[in-house]
């Protein structure tokens, strides 16, 4: 079963679902100690091979999946954001993994936003949240930054079940009065 051919475009990146020519620097974000311990952590190269398979499957089966995020100028792989509601899963959630060369530029936010913008759009959702570990206070300064708030500590499924977790999120909503593409 092919994947869509959707791409979606922001000023400086091309958001579209996973082709195998990302793997190369997926497999580098979940061998990154620092960058993979809030996502299940650290994986060998061929651990990180069966977990890049998830978004081409969900994609395949659900119709929606995490974006990867690519560069435009570059055409680097810079990370992984948007619809993601596994089996079990607290809630519709907008999920995102950034490779640690792409932190502290703004791709999440800018990527946040037009993931959001078109799961709303093109899922049905009436609100979304975020699954953030209590500690990932990087995770938590983009969800308020994309004007979610915190709704209080969450499970997960196993089996990530030990692991905590806090939920934050917003309603639909909440997300329209923020103005055009979610943007205050």
């Amino acid at each position: 079963m092919a994947l869509p051919e959707l791409r979606l475009e922001t000023e400086r990146l091309v958001l579209r679902p996973p082709q195998l020519g990302d793997f190369e620097r997926y497999a580098e974000l979940l061998g990154d100690e620092q960058a993979a311990r809030h996502i299940g952590g650290h994986q060998p190269r061929a651990a990180a091979w069966r977990k890049f398979l998830q978004m081409p499957g969900a994609w395949a089966v659900q119709g929606f999946g995490m974006f990867s995020v690519v560069e435009k100028t570059s055409g680097s792989w810079l990370g992984q954001v948007g619809p993601w509601k596994p089996e079990g899963w607290p809630g519709n959630e907008i999920g995102y993994s950034f490779h640690p060369d792409a932190w502290g530029r703004g791709y999440a936010t800018e990527a946040a936003i037009a993931t959001i913008d078109w799961a709303l759009a093109n899922l049905g959702w009436d609100e979304f949240i975020h699954c953030i570990a209590p500690e990932n206070v990087a995770s938590q300064q983009l969800a308020k930054r994309l004007g979610s708030t915190l709704r209080g500590p969450g499970r997960l499924p196993a089996p990530y079940e030990d692991a905590a977790v806090d939920i934050w999120g917003q309603t639909r909503a909440q997300w329209r009065a923020r103005g055009a593409g979610g943007a205050p």
